[in-house]
């Protein structure tokens, strides 16, 4: 009989492929869903606050000022040429139509960028509590981490035992409604938050 030549085993994958790729693909994951909230954001924009942030757009550029200043500096202009060729002015001074061109502009340039300074403040308080979220998540996820190392450092044989108060303390997660009812009751009415005497006295109380 013939033998066969043998086969080399399949070499294993290299163990240090996996971490990276699947760091990558967490990184990929959130860039994803990061661009997928701005889309989200980007389709529930009207075609009138499409409009109003372009000419909100226009507003903020440098060349506004200008554009204003060149506009009054022409309506006078055409007035002061009127007036020496002796022609009826349409705006004679002190121009009242200008001033109340400029005052309706100002109040129309005045709503279209509170229009849009509104929809970011909204998309700023979905990020702010997107933040909180991951920031709740991440404080979770340290204090399990301390409590397993605590564990860990328990069970070894060659490592020393003690008791370490502070361990303790960071291996209990953080309430936040805990957090904000401590703050709403060290600050005052007034918005003045209340000696640091007194603050003791009520943690001192609560415990």
């Amino acid at each position: 009989m013939s033998s066969k030549p043998a086969v080399p085993p399949a070499s294993p994958p290299d163990a240090l492929e996996t971490p990276f790729e699947s760091e990558g693909d967490q990184t990929n994951q959130n860039i994803e869903a990061v661009q997928e909230f701005h889309t989200r954001e980007e389709l529930k924009i009207s075609r009138s606050q499409r409009i109003l942030e372009r000419i909100s757009g226009f507003i903020g550029q440098p060349v506004f000022p200008g554009v204003i200043l060149l506009f009054v500096a022409l309506w006078m202009l055409a007035n002061a040429v009127l007036r020496q060729f002796g022609m009826p002015q349409f705006d004679p001074p002190p121009f009242f139509w200008l001033q109340g061109i400029v005052g309706l502009g100002a109040l129309l340039t005045a709503t279209v960028v509170l229009t849009k300074q509104n929809r970011l403040a909204k998309l700023a308080e979905q990020r702010a509590q997107l933040d909180l979220k991951v920031t709740l998540l991440t404080e979770q996820k340290a204090a399990k981490l301390i409590d397993l190392i605590e564990e860990l450092r328990r069970d070894l044989p060659n490592v020393k035992d003690r008791h370490d108060a502070e361990a303790v303390a960071l291996q209990r997660s953080m309430n936040p409604d805990q957090v904000l009812a401590a703050l709403d009751e060290r600050s005052e009415p007034n918005g003045q938050s209340k000696p640091a005497a007194e603050a003791k006295e009520d943690a001192g109380g609560n415990e």
